[in-house]
């Protein structure tokens, strides 16, 4: 069940306003049900899979919380196998074994094991890492096991977030099933309007640049040059609008009945710096990766090469997270490297811009360390949208070839059409659309949009409002397109 689809719209149409009929004791039962029937919208059966690991999470909490000693370790040691064995076979078997049939290969043999037809199980990764950290931290003593079996349950199948996130952790969600909301028409309109701008970013940026960005990735041999600039571009907004979009309406849906989530995006590409980028790009999971792996490694609490390392592992982790395919594996490679690279460079970077005296003005400086992080984080891309290295590889040796050429479909209806896809009408739109966005973003540096229109007279909140739909309506692109995360 997708969140810009009409059945979704019925869907909180139906639940919202029944949770805040029904008496309080009966709430976490009617969520329980109705994100076990938002998640079997997809595939039903895949539900005995959170099912089995619902389980066996719930049984090691407990134990955990019981337990002292070794034991108690060993308990966490099965919950964590269990969980990684799950998200093993049906995300990384096939993977794995196509690179041993390779290896296999090369050195004269077969590779008797064989493959499996299974569909990966959508969100696998986003609750298998939600349900970890409830384990962890009860290991670590910073949450008591839960006894409500159907509590724990909703934690880890709350539907707004079930999916794609944010990746909650237990402190900040657990509790809030337990607590009476009442309706609060402000908290109610917030979350309201926190969706509509969600559906924005994703129906009316989000999937049309995806169509100009599947063209040219999809056929790369077919381009070249700024058509592969252009689309490298889209894809860098196409993502974050796709991704920050369900974030939004995940984080809207849950606020209008009561529960905060934690914030997913802030406005990344504003960073001045790879590092800045990760505390500003999808935070629940970074923040994931920093409080159980990197620490965990270490961290930079041991010889500046062993933290080098660390940073290093956990973007390569990162990466394979991402998905099952080396062009992610690159990409989180090169994402540590860039890390690496910074740390190493500190010192020197520091001493060439103040050579230059780049220091003495500091809205070029920071300019110039926004469009540098940008232009980095979109090479990137490349091999995160890529079919394949090979494909990478292509567009990275093409994208700089015939630009002259191809400058002049930028004025020729029909040669834009023909290059990227799309009429020039349909591109100017949603060049138009991420303007208007970043337009947003830069506001929101100086005061909060939603407090503003509080502000505001009814009817130009309405005014607003109704404008908003009207947009969302008519200039939305409605391709019944999945969110890109959904395949993580």
């Amino acid at each position: 069940m997708l969140f810009n689809s009409l059945q979704f719209f019925v869907f909180f149409s139906v639940v919202t306003p029944t949770y805040f009929i029904l008496p309080h004791k009966y709430r976490w039962f009617l969520l329980l049900a109705s994100s076990c029937y938002f998640y079997m919208a997809f595939i039903p059966v895949y539900i005995l899979i959170l099912g089995f690991t619902i389980v066996i999470d719930y049984t090691a909490g407990i134990y955990l919380e019981n337990t002292q000693g070794r034991k108690k370790k060993w308990f966490l040691i099965a919950s964590l196998i269990a969980n990684i064995g799950v998200l093993a076979i049906f995300k990384y078997y096939n993977f794995l074994n196509n690179n041993l049939s390779v290896l296999l290969h090369g050195a004269g043999y077969t590779n008797p094991i064989p493959y499996l037809s299974i569909l990966l199980p959508i969100g696998l990764s986003f609750h298998t890492f939600q349900a970890m950290s409830y384990t962890i931290e009860v290991y670590r003593g910073n949450q008591k096991a839960e006894r409500h079996f159907g509590i724990y349950s909703l934690y880890v199948m709350f539907y707004p977030q079930l999916v794609a996130g944010p990746i909650e952790r237990p402190q900040n969600l657990l509790h809030q099933f337990r607590e009476y909301h009442l309706f609060d028409y402000q908290r109610v309109t917030d979350g309201l309007k926190l969706m509509v701008w969600g559906l924005f970013k994703k129906v009316v940026i989000a999937d049309r640049l995806a169509i100009v960005v599947d063209k040219v990735f999809n056929n790369p041999t077919e381009h070249s040059g700024l058509s592969f600039i252009i689309a490298i571009v889209f894809f860098s907004f196409q993502i974050f609008c796709d991704f920050s979009g369900y974030s939004d309406m995940a984080i809207g849906a849950a606020q209008v009945m009561g529960f905060k989530l934690m914030k997913n995006f802030d406005r990344p590409y504003h960073s001045k710096s790879i590092s800045e980028f990760w505390r500003r790009w999808h935070i629940s999971l970074s923040s994931w990766f920093r409080d159980y792996l990197y620490i965990s490694l270490g961290g930079n609490r041991v010889t500046i090469p062993r933290w080098y390392l660390n940073t290093f592992i956990v973007f390569l982790v990162s990466g394979l997270w991402h998905g099952a395919n080396w062009t992610f594996v690159i990409w989180g490679a090169i994402h540590g490297f860039y890390l690496v690279f910074a740390l190493i460079t500190k010192d020197i970077r520091g001493k060439i811009t103040k050579l230059i005296r780049l220091d003495r003005i500091p809205s070029l400086n920071v300019f110039s360390q926004i469009l540098i992080t940008f232009i980095l984080t979109n090479f990137a891309w490349i091999f995160f949208r890529a079919n394949s290295v090979s494909d990478a590889s292509y567009i990275i040796k093409h994208s700089l070839t015939g630009l002259s050429a191809n400058l002049s479909s930028l004025y020729h209806h029909s040669g834009m059409k023909l290059e990227l896809g799309l009429p020039r009408s349909e591109i100017l739109i949603g060049l138009a659309a991420v303007i208007f966005m970043e337009f947003i973003h830069i506001m929101q540096y100086r005061f909060s949009i939603r407090d503003w229109l509080r502000t505001k007279p009814s009817y130009v909140r309405w005014f607003i409002y109704y404008a908003a739909i009207i947009i969302i309506v008519y200039y939305g692109v409605y391709e019944k397109r999945q969110f890109i995360y959904f395949q993580f």
